[in-house]
């Protein structure tokens, strides 16, 4: 049995992520998604609770019957760099493999003995500040997020809140 991880805050998630999840599981048994920032949400960055990151990743994965597949483990910041690879290990099942992009989550595990691999996606380009400004300029950003995941977006009113979120307060 093998087992992989990947982090990331999935704001939202989209088919970059999801096109990654299906290719590790190819040469993975199992998958833990790590949803990280998970302090975080209602803010520009992190327009999302981790709650409705779980569920926007979960529906995704059951449409495509990956669920079974998979852990969702949410870790919040710890800003400290040095101590995050424990975190993140405490908060998990066992793992063999890293999957990221990210030059410094594979610093970060490599300088901890951890087997660290390229996330590969045809999707690369797309990532959550582009959907989330087109979501902000009414252009389609719904191809960009698997179906049950736009479907969700749409059902917690996710367009109005990242319009609250990034109208300046009015000053009286």
């Amino acid at each position: 049995m093998t087992r992989g991880l990947i982090v990331g805050r999935f704001q939202p998630y989209h088919i970059g992520h999801h096109e990654a999840v299906k290719r590790i599981l190819k040469e993975t048994d199992e998958l833990i998604i790590v949803v990280g920032s998970s302090d975080n949400s209602h803010s520009i960055q992190n327009p999302f609770t981790a709650g409705e990151r779980i569920e926007m990743i979960s529906r995704a994965l059951k449409a495509e019957k990956l669920f079974e597949k998979c852990f969702i483990v949410t870790v919040a910041d710890v800003n400290e760099n040095t101590v995050w690879t424990s975190k993140i290990k405490s908060y998990c099942p066992k793992f063999e493999t890293v999957y990221t992009n990210n030059p410094l989550v594979k610093q970060l595990f490599e300088g901890v003995g951890v087997k660290v691999k390229k996330m590969v996606s045809q999707r690369s380009e797309i990532d959550g500040v582009k959907i989330r400004e087109k979501m902000l300029n009414g252009e389609n950003w719904k191809e960009l997020v698997p179906a049950p995941t736009a479907k969700y977006l749409d059902e917690i009113n996710s367009l109005a809140r990242i319009k609250a979120i990034t109208e300046k307060e009015e000053k009286e």
